[in-house]
C-alpha cells in the first residue's frame, strides 16, 4: 500500500506515504490517504505523525492527472478533490505533526502547512513552485502560509516561487525544530509526545454553521470520546466571531 499506519510509541499513530521515484501526488495516492485516515479516526490516537519514505519527501504532482481531465468542470471537481486531504488533515481532532525531508513541494507542502506542528531535517527545501509554471497555489497554501509565517515572506515565496532552506524555515517559525536525520527527527516526535502525555490531549472542530446540531455534536464528542478542546478556522469555514448564528 503506498499509504500505511502504524501504531508507536506512547500511542502515536505514523501514516507513512510512498509512491516512488518521487512520491508525486495522485488521485489514486489521495484514495489511499483516505484509507489510512479511516484507519486513524476509527480509533484515534494521542498524535498523528505524517512522513514520507524516500529521498524526497515530494517532488510535486503527477501533471498527467491535469491532462486527463476534459472540461473546466472535470478540472474543478480534481482541484475540489486535491483540497479534501489537507482540510481534512487540519480538522483533525488531535495534534497533528509533519516531518519534512529534501524537497516537501506543492501537495506535500500544503498537507504541511495543515498540520499543528512541522518538524525536519536540515536538508529540507520548501517552496510554492506552482509559480514557476505559471499556476496558483490554490489548495490552501495562500490561505494558510501566512497564518504560520510573517504576511511579508509570504508574499515575498508566493510572488517569486524560491525555495525556503531549512535554516530560513525556522527564522521565520514556519519550522519547530530541525534534526540531523530522518530517524532522529521521526524519534524526536515520539520524545514530544511522550514527555507530553499530560498536555497532548484530543481535539476538535465543529462547523458553526450548523447551529444547535452542531452543539449536541460537540456535546458526543466530549462526553463519548474525551475531547478537551475545540479549533476553529473562521477563514476556512466562513464566519468571525463576532457573528450572529
Amino acid at each position: 500500500m503506498p499509504v500505511t499506519v502504524e501504531r508507536v510509541g506512547d500511542d502515536v499513530a505514523v501514516v507513512t506515504f510512498s509512491a516512488p521515484p518521487v512520491n508525486l501526488y495522485s488521485i489514486e495516492l489521495h484514495a489511499d490517504f483516505d484509507r489510512a485516515l479511516d484507519e486513524v479516526e476509527a480509533s484515534l490516537p494521542r498524535a498523528l505523525l505524517i512522513r514520507a519514505e524516500g529521498k524526497i519527501v515530494s517532488g510535486g504532482v503527477d501533471v498527467s492527472q491535469f491532462h486527463d481531465q476534459k472540461t473546466l468542470e472535470d478540472t474543478k471537481v480534481l482541484y475540489d478533490r486535491m483540497i479534501e486531504l489537507p482540510d481534512r488533515i487540519a480538522t483533525l481532532p488531535i495534534p497533528t505533526f509533519f516531518a519534512a525531508h529534501a524537497l516537501t513541494l506543492t501537495w506535500a507542502f500544503e498537507v504541511a502547512l495543515a498540520c499543528d506542528i512541522r518538524i525536519a531535517t536540515r536538508d529540507v527545501v520548501f517552496g510554492i513552485r506552482e509559480t514557476r509554471v505559471g499556476v496558483i497555489a490554490d489548495v490552501g497554501t495562500l490561505q494558510r502560509l501566512p497564518k504560520l509565517i510573517p504576511e511579508g515572506v509570504a508574499r515575498e515565496y508566493a510572488y517569486t516561487g524560491r525555495r525556503m532552506s531549512a535554516q530560513r524555515a525556522v527564522e521565520v517559525g514556519l519550522v519547530n525544530q530541525l534534526f540531523d536525520t530522518h530517524e532522529d527527527l521521526v524519534a524526536g516526535v515520539l520524545e514530544i509526545a511522550a514527555e507530553n502525555s499530560d498536555v497532548l490531549i484530543p481535539f476538535v472542530s465543529i462547523d458553526p454553521h450548523k447551529g444547535k446540531l452542531g452543539v449536541r455534536e460537540a456535546r458526543k464528542l466530549i462526553e463519548e470520546y474525551g475531547v478537551r478542546g475545540f479549533k476553529f478556522h473562521p477563514t476556512m469555514q466562513g464566519f468571525y466571531a463576532n457573528d450572529r448564528m
